[in-house]
């Protein structure tokens, strides 16, 4: 057993969630304590500089200069390093490795028989010296160059962590960050996951540009809106709808164009219905799981939450109802990865990514 710190920095550009725990790969032998440390202004400028750039790049030409943002990503998770430590009562020397996934600025699918790109940036080699433990990183690009999607990731831990708490089956894994995903668990067949189209992520920029609030705290804003049917029905004809999974998303290849005419309320009320029936449709499509479990910031949301509902006909409960810790569910879940990288495991299967074999996507950074 390891003991492995996790970190989770999201494309909300929100902050940074660390996790402590114990594991093999296999099993988690202990959860260690957790922190969610959020960036300042400044850093989130910084940060969405870096995307900014990066979108004007598209993976052609002279790749930007992104090492003001990796400057933030290794100061600010370098802290959250320290945090964990503090709480848990350790030192660096107690911890075996960090899996470190680093800020997305820019993601492609494959397409048409070519191979899909990713970057996430974020300087493991940098983390190792800063913190003196040894950096596991860059976990999509190996998964890409094997044909796969590089996402979603976590469906493996997410399957560990159902058979260690002897969770009934068929059981749904639903992720609402900037981007929704889904993890499906049969009895008898390997994981399915796959990206369902936007989460919060069209939510968040719409409250930002209509209301300067970075999201929609509780739902209450999409609440004192209406649905507008046609904008519904436009953002729904998007291509990516139209795709067999595996399949997955950047979190700009949606625009807020079709919302654009709309109130403040009626165009949040707009986009939650449309990541409530994107995602139905997606569990829908799979078959009736015993349960719907939703990890991520949507699961915060009562209105998003009683929309999947409708959509879909299952409940959804927040993944704490299985003893699940919500909020660092996807830091463990990058701890437990690095743990599999370590003993040359597969990240990520054929039926996840879409990969043409299972592959053990990571690469170790020493601290000298």
């Amino acid at each position: 057993m390891k003991r492995i710190i996790g970190l989770m920095s999201g494309t909300s550009l929100d902050g940074i969630d660390a996790a402590l725990i114990e594991t093999d790969g296999e099993r988690v032998n202990r959860f260690g304590p957790g922190e969610t440390q959020s960036y300042s202004a400044s850093d989130r400028d910084v940060l969405q500089d870096a995307v900014d750039r990066a979108l004007a790049w598209g993976f052609d030409g002279a790749v930007p200069d992104f090492g003001a943002a990796e400057r933030v990503l290794t100061l600010r998770h370098g802290l959250a390093v320290q945090r964990v430590l503090d709480a848990a009562g350790l030192a660096n020397t107690d911890i075996d490795l960090i899996g470190f996934h680093g800020q997305t600025v820019l993601h492609r699918a494959p397409q048409a028989g070519c191979n899909g790109q990713t970057l996430q940036i974020g300087d493991g080699a940098a983390l190792a010296r800063a913190t003196g433990i040894a950096v596991v990183h860059d976990f999509r690009s190996a998964d890409m160059a094997a044909g796969g999607q590089g996402a979603p990731l976590a469906t493996l831990y997410h399957d560990a962590l159902a058979r260690q708490s002897g969770l009934e089956r068929p059981l749904a894994v639903l992720n609402l960050g900037g981007v929704a995903n889904v993890t499906w668990l049969a009895s008898d067949a390997d994981p399915i996951a796959f990206d369902t189209g936007p989460a919060n992520g069209l939510i968040d920029a719409w409250c930002q540009r209509m209301i300067g609030q970075p999201y929609d705290d509780g739902g209450k804003l999409a609440a004192r809106g209406a649905v507008d049917q046609a904008a519904l029905e436009r953002l729904l004809t998007h291509a990516f709808f139209q795709q067999a999974p595996p399949k997955s998303l950047d979190r700009w290849d949606f625009t807020l164009d079709p919302v654009r005419s709309l109130s403040a309320a009626d165009g949040a009320a707009t986009l939650t219905a449309f990541t409530a029936r994107t995602v139905a449709d997606a569990i829908n499509a799979l078959g009736r799981p015993a349960r719907l479990l939703v990890g991520g910031g949507g699961r915060h949301n009562p209105v998003l939450m009683a929309a999947i509902c409708d959509a879909a006909g299952v409940m959804p409960e927040a993944v704490e109802a299985a003893g699940w810790r919500g909020d660092l569910l996807e830091a463990e879940a990058f701890a437990w990865l690095a743990a599999r990288v370590a003993e040359n495991l597969p990240t990520s299967l054929p039926s996840t990514t879409g990969a043409r074999e299972p592959v053990c996507g990571g690469r170790i950074a020493r601290p000298n």
